[in-house]
């Protein structure tokens, strides 16, 4: 009788630490699910890594062999990460087709312990430009002088449309934020130690959608600067 009650004054306890365990479970497994689906990380440092070197060089080598291409692997230009089960890779990346530079974007999937590597997609994204993550605005006479158009899709040029955008913000007395909708075009030129970016973007606020023109200085340290910016009138509506 002893032994019955003892169970019978234990089951709300076992019961409840059933319960217990079973929601730490369930946020264990939300959290995870949270960190499956998260976005890309972001690392810098990664463009440069041999890990991220070796990954596009297999990424251009799985998409010769398919579309039975001759691309030529050059470099990284940038690199995220996204974690799934195991990592999937994104990769921008610069190789020669035929004589000419141009962008690339790759995803590999890796699982390390099962030593599993697939290129899942491969896209051409334009024409590369000469000015890359590394140097543009880092090197002395490392480019010609005067400006020149570059491809909207650079990450530079990315980062610096951000930069300015973000800048505008903090100088608008509006109170909805500025989004941007498209960079329409992007010149760039370098002047001693410093890179100047002449950018035509579309931005978003509230209702409303303009046009604006910026100018940003990117310094060897890296870091940019919103030297000036105004908004830019389309011909047709002055008319």
């Amino acid at each position: 009788m002893r032994v019955a009650a003892t169970r019978l004054a234990l089951a709300p306890r076992l019961l409840l630490l059933l319960l217990l365990l079973g929601s730490a479970a369930l946020a264990i497994g939300a959290a995870m699910a949270g960190h499956v689906l998260g976005g890309h990380k972001e690392n810098p440092a990664a463009a440069n890594s041999a890990e991220a070197d070796g990954l596009a060089r297999f990424a251009v080598d799985e998409h010769n062999k398919r579309q039975n291409a001759l691309l030529e692997f050059v470099r990284v230009v940038e690199a995220k990460e996204q974690v799934v089960a195991g990592t999937l890779h994104h990769l921008t990346l610069e190789a020669i087709e035929a004589g000419t530079k141009k962008l690339y974007e790759a995803k590999v999937w890796v699982k390390p312990w099962l030593d599993f590597k697939e290129l899942q997609e491969f896209s051409h994204k334009g024409d590369a430009t000469t000015f890359t993550n590394a140097d543009l605005g880092a090197r002395k006479g490392g480019h010609e002088p005067g400006w020149r158009d570059v491809p909207v899709h650079d990450p530079v040029v990315k980062d610096a449309a951000d930069h300015a955008v973000k800048s505008i913000q903090q100088r608008s007395n509006s109170l909805f934020p500025y989004e941007l909708l498209e960079i329409i075009r992007a010149k760039a030129e370098v002047v001693e130690d410093f890179a100047k970016f002449d950018i035509l973007m579309k931005l978003k606020r509230g209702s409303k959608e303009e046009k604006i023109k910026a100018e940003v200085h990117k310094n060897l340290e890296g870091a940019f600067v919103l030297n000036q910016h105004q908004v830019e009138r389309d011909e047709s509506s002055s008319r």
